[in-house]
């Protein structure tokens, strides 16, 4: 018996001591081509014209240069992007429908009607119009008529909208902002700032991207009447794709921006411009400033393993692990290889586990300066194992601590 036991606890010690090193032994890394640049100084951002400013990677949502970015500023048509996408997610839920007919009610039409000093869609009063269209009219005309019409189809009121607006605004951390309308035509206590209109717009293009795809079409005929859209970037510059613009005298001139140069994607947000041709002058210097002096590098591929850490009463001895969606990372020209990041895994990881469960977490950080953390999935379903697998785990998990693991992941560079 004594035989026995000091068999088995030797067998078990042997059969620990090899799980941990498997579960400690962090894949090799891959390497990437890496651009060959010189190593000068990247410049300031440029003095462009406006009250306020931001400009946004948009892969990590990192500000990479600003200008009052927390000010609070009447927003003005910027409004409609948030109308936009509380739309969109409503249309994705199933409580709207993009082939809705929608009656033009007396409201949309006075408030946001020919009959006013603002942008319209000239709609008319009583007549039925696919909710679809009225995006486009929303977004590309930046008709007021169409903003209202959307809210009360999508809410019963224009001011249950609001309601809406404002908690999608607080869900999506947009601290600074509140909305009284749906439109931006002028009223009390509706203001916003470049950082949370940044923020709104970085959530549509990645939760919405068809219906933010609108935004690039040039012009729309409704009523017999053409508009051009009125972002001005779209035909200076193929790869400008969106967003909006705006306009009143308490605003001034804005727009919000946002371009696409292979896996790269900036977002400038200018408001209180003075003129129309400054605010896109200083949007496109803005972008252009991103794309010259940052870089976009793809550390790691989504659904391929990053670890594969000893897993515990499993039909299987080991779990692979990654991340859900390719991780993107945005630095300055010449600073690369000052990027590391580290992998927090349990040590122990019992069984089971569903596939797209967190099991860890990725950090990634520049010159001892968090960049990003980015949940670790297990990349595969992992059910318990048989009676006797688990049986016999058991045993070795007496001998096994149960100590967190930090480990130094892949590269990817």
């Amino acid at each position: 018996m004594k035989f026995f036991r000091r068999t088995l606890f030797s067998l078990a010690a042997f059969t620990l001591l090899a799980g941990i090193a498997v579960a400690q032994t962090p894949p090799l890394p891959s390497s990437l081509p890496r651009p060959v640049v010189p190593q000068v100084p990247v410049p300031p951002p440029p003095d462009v014209d406006g009250q306020s400013w931001v400009l946004m990677d948009y892969a990590t949502g990192q500000i990479i240069a600003s200008k009052n970015p927390d000010e609070r500023r009447a927003p003005a048509s910027l409004t409609k992007v948030m109308t936009d996408y509380v739309v969109s997610a409503e249309i994705a839920a199933g409580h709207i429908h993009p082939d809705d007919m929608v009656t033009i009610s007396e409201h949309a039409w006075r408030a946001g009607g020919a009959g006013t000093d603002g942008s319209t869609s000239f709609l008319k009063l009583g007549s039925q119009v696919k909710l679809e269209d009225l995006l486009k009219g929303m977004i590309v005309q930046s008709g007021n008529d169409a903003a209202i019409a959307l809210a009360e189809r999508t809410a019963g009121s224009e001011q249950a909208f609001v309601g809406l607006m404002n908690a999608y605004a607080k869900q999506l951390g947009m601290v600074n902002t509140h909305y009284s309308d749906a439109s931006g035509y002028p009223v009390a206590d509706h203001y916003s700032t470049a950082r949370d209109i940044a923020i709104l717009s970085r959530a549509l293009i990645h939760d919405f991207p068809a219906d933010y795809a609108i935004s690039s079409v040039k012009e729309f005929e409704w009523n017999g009447i053409k508009q051009q859209n009125r972002n001005a970037l779209l035909w200076r510059d193929p790869a400008v794709d969106g967003i909006k613009t705006g306009h009143t005298a308490a605003a001034g001139y804005c727009l919000d921006a946002s371009a696409k140069h292979g896996d790269e994607r900036m977002i400038a947000v200018v408001m209180g411009a003075s003129t129309d041709k400054g605010r896109a002058d200083s949007a496109m210097a803005l972008l252009n400033y991103g794309f010259n002096f940052y870089e976009t590098h793809r550390l790691y591929d989504a659904s391929k393993p990053l670890a594969t850490p000893r897993l515990w009463k499993g039909a299987a001895n080991q779990l692979p692990i990654g991340v859900a969606e390719n991780v993107l990372v945005t630095v300055k020209r010449g600073e690369y290889d000052k990027l590391k990041a580290t992998m927090d895994i349990p040590a122990t990881l019992i069984a089971p586990y569903k596939k797209g469960q967190q099991v860890g977490t990725l950090r990634i950080s520049l010159a001892g300066q968090p960049v990003q953390t980015v949940p670790l999935i297990a990349l595969a379903d992992a059910p318990p194992g048989g009676f006797f697998s688990r049986l016999w785990d058991t045993i070795l998990l007496w001998f096994h601590g149960s100590k967190g693991n930090t480990e130094q992941a892949p590269t990817g560079k």
